[in-house]
């Protein structure tokens, strides 16, 4: 996750929670070979693994103030790697639908554009709002959930329902979040015009993470 706050932000590029960062980027196709083979158990406990790493890494750029503008961005992009290929796996199963797969990454190109065009205005990255939260923690707790309910078929009847109740609220609120950005890419960019250099600001350490 995006890490914010008073602590100084570094150029570094090696640094302990870097290198735990990049762990677990290089898990992700572990992960998603894993879900596609229908290895479930195995592939909650990589993601349980990238979970922990996930907080580690933040614990240590805080505590050693090793916190980087490039872990700033591995954090999020993580987190969009395993939410896709958890998605891909289960759609690649037919244990969810395509349109799910489908809406939820039309929204990452969504606001992959508005990136780019917040980049072309000299304007920061928006900071991440609490919808978009709580969308990343509907589907890290819907998409698991499935991948339970595929594993142990004994609770089958009990958890899949919970798993896609919990991804569908999670595309939702995926879609919200997105939508609020996009009304605020829009204010920005209305008001540009009118006063040169009011909309250019210093990158921030925010990022468009969910």
């Amino acid at each position: 996750m995006s890490r914010n706050g008073d602590t100084e932000v570094s150029d570094r590029i090696l640094t302990l929670p870097n290198v735990l960062s990049f762990l677990r980027l290089a898990l992700v196709p572990v992960f998603l070979i894993l879900l596609v083979e229908g290895q479930d158990i195995g592939a909650l406990v990589v993601l349980a693994v990238s979970g922990f790493t996930d907080f580690l890494d933040g614990f240590l750029a805080r505590r050693l103030n090793q916190v980087s503008r490039l872990g700033q961005l591995l954090d999020p992009a993580a987190d969009r790697l395993y939410i896709f290929a958890a998605l891909l796996g289960l759609a690649w199963r037919e244990l969810i639908p395509w349109w799910l797969v489908v809406i939820i990454v039309a929204r990452d190109v969504m606001l992959l554009a508005i990136g780019v065009l917040l980049a072309r205005i000299g304007h920061g990255a928006f900071p991440v709002n609490w919808v978009g939260k709580f969308a990343t923690a509907s589907l890290f707790l819907g998409l698991p959930l499935l991948m339970l309910a595929a594993a142990l078929p004994d609770v089958q009847g009990y958890v899949q329902p919970f798993g896609m109740i919990f991804s569908i609220v999670g595309a939702v609120l995926y879609w919200w979040a997105g939508i609020l950005y996009l009304v605020d890419t829009v204010r920005v960019k209305r008001v540009q015009p009118k006063h040169p250099g009011s909309g250019h600001t210093e990158p921030r350490s925010d990022t468009l993470e969910t």
